[in-house]
């Protein structure tokens, strides 16, 4: 299992999703997706995209402005 990062900061709804699932598309399950946002939109977005396709959030949390979620793939 690995682990990767997806800067999508300054980019607004849909963008973190889709680039979230594009990414997410090419890992395998067991690696965890670290993304940073700043849309507080993805709070929201994120969580409810991996519950529909079948992933995890570990965590979710905002710090200094930007969002952090960490999700593990589940079924790739």
């Amino acid at each position: 299992m690995a682990q990767f990062e997806l800067d999508t900061k300054g980019l607004l709804c849909p963008m973190p999703v889709i680039k979230t699932q594009n990414m997410i598309h090419s890992l395998t399950p067991g690696d965890t997706l670290h993304v940073i946002a700043t849309d507080p939109g993805v709070l929201h977005d994120i969580p409810a995209w991996c519950r529909i396709n079948g992933h995890s959030v570990i965590s979710a949390e905002e710090k200094d402005k930007e969002i952090h979620i960490i999700v593990e793939v589940l079924d790739a």
